[in-house]
Order: structure tokens, then C-alpha cells, then sequence
């Protein structure tokens, strides 16, 4: 993540603008309406209409153009989010939300005094930002979402969302253990995801999947695909990745940010950051990357 500057609503000036700077950063954003909530389902996506899946917080997606999924909606494509159905929630939003998975960053939200000092006495210290209560202490790498893992801390960051508040204060450093395991899940080391980057072929090129709207819809899409495993998740994550790669893996569009969303869509399946890997490792040979 950078260091795009705090957006505030101010009727003077419109929201726009300052989203996609946050877009430009790679950090998937959506609108907020009245209570710091998204905006809910429109007439067609009502009921799993669309396909969305309920129990996912309505996680897309699906071709409707309204930002109508949760965090689900979230995305960095300029044309999305200059679309006319997005600036009209533009102009009726009350915040801006970001999708911290999709950001490859977990946020420790801290709602309280008490919060805070257990984690200046137990976490590495990180960049934070303030909120109205407490703090949000942000982390590199993604895990799995849960709310209330101990008095006043929520962890924000696979298939959520958190309000953008500003840039805050201090370096980014790795996920630490501590906080994973208080996910209920044994503490794995963090993996940085540029090892295991494709690189573009020597002597360049240009890359013919440059377009923003065509990658964005291939990752979604590769998402999706992984979410919707019902059975037989290691063979899906892996026949996902080769699909992926295969497509963009040549080319060196594919970013870190890509594939932490990749890694954490199979995370959220139960795969451990192991498997997701391996499954990348073994896909790229596959491939004879």
C-alpha cells in the first residue's frame, strides 16, 4: 500500500477524484453509505438472483454494473469505478471503504484504550492509522477475517472490508504469527510473494493483457472460480493458478498484489499459504516458467 491522502465527504468537492488515486495504488475501493455500510443489492441481485452467495456477504461477482456486493465490489479499475452507476453512489456516499485483502494487507482494528496497550505489548509495531475509537494497526500479507478475536480487536482482511482513514504512521512489516493464531488457525510464517512472480520473457515486450478491464475480470474471475469449490479444493486451486498463469503469466502483468488476492481466495477455502505455494510453484513448471 502508498500513501494516498485521507478522504474526506465534503460537498464542496466531489469523491472521485481522491478514489481513484487510492484505485492508482492498487487499493481496491467502494462506496459507503449512511452507518459506514455498503450499499445493499439492487433489484437484480436481490435473493442469489445473480448468482452471488449470500453466506459470502454477497460475494460476486456477477455482470450487474451497481456497486452492490460488499466488499466483493471492491476494485482499482478506473473505468468501474468512473462508470455511471458507481458515480452516482459516488455522490450519495457517505465514506470510502477499501478491501484489504486486495491490498495483500491485514488490519488489526483496535476499538478501544485497552486494545490498543495489548497490542503495543504483543504485536510488532506497524504502520497504524487512527480512528474514531482506537487504531488500525496495518499489516503486510493476508489472512482469513474475524471479528471479535479477543475484547475490542477485529481482523480485517480476506473477503471484508475496513473505512479508509488516511496513510497513517510507520513502515509496514510481515503479518506476525501472534495474529494469525488468533484467527484458531496454527501460525504460519509469511510468504513474500515476489519469489514466486513470473517474469516478463528477456528483451520485453508489450503486453497484450495490459488492459486494466481485461485483468481485473481474469482475477475475478479466478477468484470466483476458487470460491465456488464446493469439493476437490487442492485440484481447483491449482487447475486456477495454471489457468492464470497460462494467460498472464508470460507477460509480467501480473503483480503481487494479484496473486496475493489469488492466495487469499484459496486461504479462505482452508488451503494453508503452503499449499498456495506449492500449487504456484508447480503450476509455473508446468508451464516452463
Amino acid at each position: 500500500m502508498t500513501h494516498p491522502t485521507l478522504i474526506r465527504r465534503d460537498a464542496n468537492r466531489p469523491l472521485l477524484p481522491d478514489v481513484l488515486e487510492l484505485a492508482s495504488a492498487g487499493i481496491p475501493v467502494l462506496p459507503l453509505r449512511a452507518g459506514k455500510l455498503p450499499f445493499g443489492n439492487c433489484q437484480g441481485c436481490t435473493n442469489n438472483r445473480c448468482g452471488g452467495r449470500p453466506s459470502m456477504k454477497h460475494a460476486g461477482p456477477c455482470q450487474c454494473p451497481q456497486p452492490c456486493h460488499g466488499w466483493a465490489a471492491a476494485t482499482t479499475d478506473p473505468a468501474v469505478l468512473s462508470s455511471a452507476p458507481w458515480t452516482t453512489a459516488w455522490r450519495r456516499a457517505e465514506a470510502v471503504a477499501y478491501h484489504p485483502g486486495g491490498a495483500g494487507v491485514t488490519v488489526v482494528d483496535l476499538d478501544d484504550a485497552d486494545a490498543i496497550a495489548w497490542a503495543c505489548a504483543t504485536l510488532a509495531p506497524t504502520r497504524t492509522v487512527a480512528t474514531t475509537r482506537g487504531e488500525h494497526w496495518i499489516y503486510r500479507g493476508t489472512m482469513q477475517s474475524v471479528n471479535g478475536v479477543r475484547p475490542g480487536v477485529d481482523i480485517k482482511s480476506a473477503m471484508s472490508y475496513t473505512r479508509w482513514l488516511g496513510p497513517g504512521t510507520g513502515a509496514l512489516v510481515n503479518l506476525p504469527a501472534v495474529v494469525q493464531s488468533l484467527a484458531g488457525r496454527k501460525p504460519t510464517a509469511v510468504r513474500p510473494t515476489h519469489n514466486i512472480l513470473a517474469t516478463a520473457p528477456a528483451g520485453g515486450g508489450v503486453c497484450r493483457h495490459r488492459s486494466p478491464i481485461y485483468l481485473e475480470r481474469g482475477i475475478a474471475m479466478a477468484e470466483q472460480r476458487i470460491t465456488d469449490a464446493q469439493s476437490a479444493v487442492h485440484a481447483m486451486v491449482y487447475r486456477t493458478f495454471l489457468a492464470v498463469l497460462s494467460a498472464h503469466g508470460r507477460c509480467g502483468c501480473l503483480t503481487e498484489t494479484h496473486i496475493t488476492r489469488l492466495f487469499a481466495a484459496a486461504q479462505a477455502k482452508g488451503e494453508s499459504p503452503r499449499h498456495c505455494t506449492d500449487a504456484w510453484s508447480n503450476a509455473r513448471t508446468a508451464l516452463g516458467m
